[in-house]
């Protein structure tokens, strides 16, 4: 079952680097268009040095120095698969050939926008990520608690700052618009809120909550509660988690507790402690 799920979290994130890859080097590479984070610097930096070094050999040097801070901050597992789906993308990067299948720059910013939000999407939703801020975003959250879009806006605002003085402001403004694509896409798939709150209702709580601490330094509030239909005696554990853990948790919950529900929503803001010592 484990090496199955292996499996499984293995051919989503090729799919994933794949399509990156895809919507990199045939919608926005060409137009001049750039992608968020360390994809889009890279992207950037390409465009400085005047295509001498390739975006995926700057995506894969910019991700190295990440990938060792997040192996020894983060976890291994969390960071192996990133630092695989970041090798992938490279390498298809470097495979794939920069061709321009249309002419228009909105085609080029929304369906680039689109496809690599697919790839990032379910990426995400198999427990691992692209790298680079994903990575960075992980090992702030569990440093403190500080809000982790700060980081993102500002290398984004740094990416759409310097496309516009070096392409156009028209480019900046198209770059907004895959941005844009991008975010909508990602969190129809999986979910860009910073933290969500898992309200799980079981008969197995004293299992469940020691296996959430095994794994996850997260504090867990449980309440005790009753089926409405069943009458039979339960118990609510909620839990505020980052979004990066919530395939952790799911898988949690199937090994514990497989009957159990479980309730996501987003969490706007959060007071007091929320990393358990």
């Amino acid at each position: 079952m484990v090496n199955l799920l292996h499996a499984k979290k293995m051919i989503v994130i090729i799919i994933g680097a794949l399509l990156n890859a895809l919507a990199m080097n045939l919608f926005l590479i060409p137009a001049n268009v750039y992608a968020s984070g360390f994809t889009g610097t890279a992207q950037l930096l390409s465009s400085i040095f005047g295509g001498s070094i390739s975006t995926g050999i700057l995506l894969f040097l910019l991700n190295v120095p990440v990938t060792i801070l997040g192996w020894l901050k983060v976890g291994k597992s969390f960071t192996l698969y990133s630092f695989i789906s970041v090798v992938l993308m490279s390498l298809f990067l470097e495979i794939i050939p920069v061709y321009q299948l249309s002419s228009d720059i909105l085609l080029n910013a929304v369906f680039g926008g689109v496809i690599s939000a697919v790839g990032i999407g379910f990426t995400l939703k198999w427990g691992a990520s692209t790298g680079g801020l994903d990575i960075i975003a992980m090992v702030l959250s569990r440093m403190n608690d500080r809000p982790v879009g700060t980081y993102f806006f500002t290398l984004n605002g740094l990416i759409i700052i310097t496309a516009g003085f070096l392409y156009g402001w028209e480019k900046a403004l198209y770059t907004l618009v895959t941005l844009y694509a991008s975010t909508r896409v990602i969190d129809a798939i999986h979910t860009r809120h910073e933290k969500v709150t898992a309200m799980i209702v079981t008969k197995r709580a004293e299992e469940l909550t020691e296996a959430i601490h095994s794994r996850m330094l997260r504090g867990i509030t449980m309440i005790p509660a009753k089926g409405a239909f069943t009458k039979e005696a339960k118990n609510m554990l909620i839990i505020v988690i980052t979004r990066y853990e919530l395939f952790e948790l799911e898988q949690i919950i199937k090994e514990v507790d497989s009957h159990a529900f479980t309730n996501i929503v987003q969490t706007t803001g959060i007071v007091g402690f929320f990393r358990r010592d």
